[in-house]
């Protein structure tokens, strides 16, 4: 069976921003809102594995991206706010950057599909 990529990264996105959460000060809405939208990618993605349908897979897909450019912007306001160092920012920021071209890539896949379906 080959490997989804798509959710071990979202898998690692989520585990990492967990890890960099129990060990950095910032605002607890902060955390709670990167904490939030990080697991949210896994979970979607963890849940479009079992889609009722192809739509319901894209839906879960289009939730997972927005949750993953919400996750980049949390990012970037710790950046921002010292709560997170360059190193730690650029390597989360770009796993949410491969993430999200995934995700581009599968919803433009799946719209197709729908289009020729119907």
């Amino acid at each position: 069976m080959p490997k989804n990529y798509l959710l071990i990264y979202s898998e690692q996105l989520a585990t990492e921003t967990e890890l960099m959460c129990q060990h950095i000060q910032a605002p607890s809405n902060t955390l709670y809102q990167i904490r939030k939208s990080s697991s949210s990618v896994y979970a979607n993605i963890r849940e479009a594995n079992y889609g009722q349908s192809t739509a319901d897979m894209l839906s879960k897909f289009e939730i997972a991206l927005k949750e993953c450019s919400e996750t980049e912007g949390w990012l970037q306001l710790l950046y921002n706010t010292h709560g997170i160092d360059e190193t730690t920012f650029k390597k989360q920021r770009n796993l949410c950057g491969r993430i999200r071209r995934m995700l581009i890539a599968s919803c433009r896949t799946l719209k197709e599909k729908l289009q020729k379906d119907n």
